[in-house]
């Protein structure tokens, strides 16, 4: 799934820069999730006093809420981007936020301050109101989204590559650096995606519902060394060949 995201401060296009970028990529065929990040400390995911809101209050989480025309997955605490991303199955992925995220990005901006605040070297684009003033930034295009929209979108497809796993670097780092420098040095032609090392080297592959889940190699070689030596002391057992190990989570309890 390959990501871009959108981000600056209010009221600088962010919104309307993501949905033609999602358009767009709906029109190349292309299957696209996207995540909103809020800061509005009065936004809430459920309406406080609904039956859902009360199935959640009670303990349940997390709560699906089914209409007429949609269907929303409420969890009962604010998810961080990583964690979101288990839930997403795409072939793009569209963020409004998360400046602090291992992927590239476009800086939505109306004046210089701005962009001096915000730029980072993971921004491959400019645009917002500063594009009538200013056509570059450190090497980088500001561009007009409104008039020129369709050089955003060429440049969104030539830069991006498969997300990061966008683990902690307190766990990772195997590959000898962080995803976030990561991102930046494959962005500077200075690395390959297929460096990261979580996605060409992993010894354990853990899926839950046929989802793949993005292991550090800490918690991969804790899982190999454990099941290997439960394994090699069964008879008859040749503990070198692949091992495959499924859980079928279902309670079989008969109802009371």
């Amino acid at each position: 799934m390959k990501a871009i995201g959108v981000f600056g401060y209010h009221h600088t296009g962010k919104t309307t820069l993501a949905t033609k970028l999602i358009t767009s990529l709906k029109e190349k065929g292309y299957q696209v999730a996207a995540i909103k990040d809020i800061h509005n400390e009065n936004y809430r995911s459920d309406k406080e006093g609904s039956n859902s809101w009360r199935l959640a209050q009670a303990g349940a989480n997390p709560v699906f809420a089914k209409g007429l025309y949609d269907t929303a997955l409420i969890f009962n605490s604010a998810l961080n981007f990583p964690e979101m991303l288990h839930f997403l199955n795409a072939d793009w992925l569209v963020i409004e936020g998360f400046r602090e995220a291992a992927l590239p990005k476009i800086i939505c901006a109306e004046n210089l301050n701005q962009i001096e605040e915000l730029f980072d070297p993971t921004v491959i684009a400019i645009t917002g109101e500063i594009s009538h003033s200013l056509q570059s930034y450190k090497d980088i295009p500001i561009i007009d989204y409104k008039t020129d929209f369709d050089k955003i979108l060429s440049l969104v497809l030539l830069k991006t590559f498969d997300i990061l796993p966008q683990s902690d670097p307190e766990c990772c780092s195997a590959c000898g650096t962080t995803c976030y420098q990561m991102a930046i040095d494959i962005l500077q032609g200075k690395a390959k995606r297929e460096d990261c090392v979580l996605d060409s080297k992993n010894s354990i592959i853990i899926s839950i519902g046929g989802k793949p889940l993005t292991i550090v190699p800490f918690v991969q070689n804790l899982f190999r060394d454990t099941i290997l030596a439960m394994v090699s002391n069964l008879k008859g057992v040749d503990s070198a060949q692949e091992i495959e190990i499924k859980i079928k989570n279902r309670d079989e309890r008969p109802l009371q």
